[in-house]
């Protein structure tokens, strides 16, 4: 069998020759429409396309959960300190107590 070469014009620029068809969109492009990605070669559309399916949608957090994310921020930051305060007193308490012992 002889197969003929089929002659298309790119999809984006009608004065120029298709040199591969896309096969997300089944359109013909030329050299400077296409881009491989993951060995095939896509056009911008479906290159978009897939590059937004592969990515995870980014969830908003609502204004209570921020609130109570900032309200237990505080809480863990107040019981460090005091826990720190705390030690620190302990500490020089016992330094006083063992340094005046004659």
């Amino acid at each position: 069998m002889n197969r003929v070469p089929l002659h298309q014009r790119c999809w984006n620029h009608e004065g120029r020759e298709a040199v591969c068809q896309c096969p997300g969109c089944s359109r013909s492009f030329c050299r400077e429409c296409v881009t491989e990605h993951e060995a095939r070669l896509l056009c911008s559309a479906c290159l978009e396309a897939e590059s937004r399916a592969g990515r995870p949608r980014r969830r908003v957090m609502s204004g209570a959960a921020i609130a109570a994310l900032a309200l237990g921020s505080l809480l863990f930051t107040w019981a460090v300190f005091f826990c720190l305060g705390e030690a620190i007193m302990s500490l020089n308490a016992r330094l006083e107590q063992t340094a005046w012992q004659p």
